[in-house]
């Protein structure tokens, strides 16, 4: 027979060992701030129930049912999903996946003109598949390509956070960096700076990336696939 104070060890050990298995085994709550997100500032900007805050970028409510807790732009009556906020030097995080192999919509943030979000915002770009370049997952839409694709298999969920703070835009899809730029480097209209075109007008003549709104709004892209956002949330920063 073991000795009492072996039985009370063996004892402790059997419940802080269940104690951390269920802990371990909780799954994180989506669509919700952690108190260390709180703490830090974080806004949540989809509650998971309805679309509070949100409509499409020519003013209509959005008409698409919340599904699985998840946002989602497809049939949404407009072009682009957006939130009623402005934000400029932020850090932005979503969770998205999607089911068709052909899937294409986007992140849009900075838009200065919801009626044209098209030409006066960025877009990081949503794409299925395991290609890099300039629209593919991770990229700056047209302005700057992948360096890495980071994306997990059709079906599962990514993690994107875009970094905004000046000129400065960074892209991470799953922990990866996949993505850098500067806009004050892209100082010629129409032009990057390796002296490829991309698509940006304004009033019928190409733009310069640097001359870009550094404040607006962001939304999700509705490209004909049905695609799903969860976990929304930014970080304004000073």
């Amino acid at each position: 027979m073991p000795s009492p104070a072996l039985a009370l060890l063996a004892l402790f050990t059997l419940t802080t060992s269940s104690f951390a298995l269920t802990s371990e085994s909780q799954p994180t709550k989506d669509n919700q701030l952690s108190e260390e997100e709180q703490k830090a500032g974080w806004q949540l900007l989809f509650n998971g129930h309805d679309h509070t805050g949100w409509k499409c970028n020519n003013g209509k409510p959005v008409q698409t049912p919340i599904e699985n807790s998840s946002l989602l732009p497809y049939k949404s009556g407009g072009y682009i999903v957006i939130h009623e906020k402005q934000f400029g030097d932020f850090v932005f995080k979503c969770d998205v996946r999607w089911e068709a192999a052909d899937c294409n919509s986007g992140i849009f943030f900075r838009i200065e003109d919801p009626e044209n979000p098209v030409h006066t915002g960025f877009e990081v770009q949503v794409m299925s598949g395991t290609k890099t370049g300039k629209h593919q997952l991770g990229a700056i839409y047209d302005i700057a390509a992948s360096t890495k694709n980071a994306g997990k298999p059709t079906g599962e969920w990514n993690a994107v956070e875009i970094t905004c703070h000046g000129s400065k835009i960074d892209v991470v899809v799953n922990g990866t960096k996949v993505c850098s730029i500067d806009c004050n480097d892209f100082d010629r209209p129409g032009l990057c700076p390796d002296g490829s075109k991309h698509k940006y007008h304004l009033d019928n003549k190409p733009r310069a990336v640097k001359d870009f709104a550094r404040k607006g709004y962001l939304g999700f892209q509705d490209h004909g696939q049905k695609v799903w956002y969860k976990n929304v949330k930014v970080l304004e920063l000073d």
